[in-house]
């Protein structure tokens, strides 16, 4: 584990940890507030991602954009990273041996920010950060605390783009945890 943000940021730079590393254009590392209390963690980056090396840029970052925009959240509060930090080829679900590859970059990421909420976007993340018994369907709108940190599992935003039901749950969730966030800053 590293003590601070330069050493871990470093540590990353030319990984070949799995084979996510071939195709790649950038290493999506995370974006926003080291010292949050609200983290995101979403399950890899996509071709927009990519390209410009931040996490959340396209279709579902920007659908995302508007949901924090409505809800009051700034971008620049909080946190946002993912599962894995190289694009999967077509954006298919990371494989297990490529989540477990990135998992010690996040694990070091949550230690240095120390959020106090995590929101868990899709089932990758759920799975990744919770364990393999959890479903999102099952999961997503309520809390589950674990080590002092409170999770709130929902829809990832690009499940929003596929199925536009989901936005009515994806805003609830959202603002439960806005409503928690607020507690946990007065």
């Amino acid at each position: 584990m590293y003590n601070n943000w330069e050493e871990l940021e470093n540590s990353i730079k030319n990984c070949k940890k799995c084979k996510l590393c071939i195709e790649r254009k950038n290493i999506v590392f995370g974006e926003g507030n080291k010292k949050a209390n609200l983290m995101f963690i979403g399950e890899g980056p996509g071709a927009d991602e990519d390209i410009q090396g931040l996490p959340f840029v396209g279709k579902a970052g920007q659908l995302m954009d508007k949901a924090f925009q409505g809800l009051g959240i700034k971008r620049q509060e909080i946190y946002i990273t993912n599962i894995v930090k190289c694009r999967p080829p077509l954006n298919r679900v990371p494989e297990d041996n490529e989540a477990e590859a990135c998992l010690n970059y996040l694990r070091n990421q949550v230690i240095l920010i120390k959020p106090k909420i995590i929101v868990l976007l899709g089932s990758t993340a759920l799975k990744n950060i919770l364990g393999k018994e959890y479903s999102i369907t099952l999961s997503r709108g309520n809390w589950i605390e674990q080590k002092g940190i409170k999770y709130m599992p929902t829809w990832h935003p690009a499940a929003l783009l596929r199925d536009e039901n989901k936005k009515v749950e994806f805003w609830k969730d959202l603002k439960q945890v806005v409503e928690k966030y607020n507690e946990i800053n007065y």
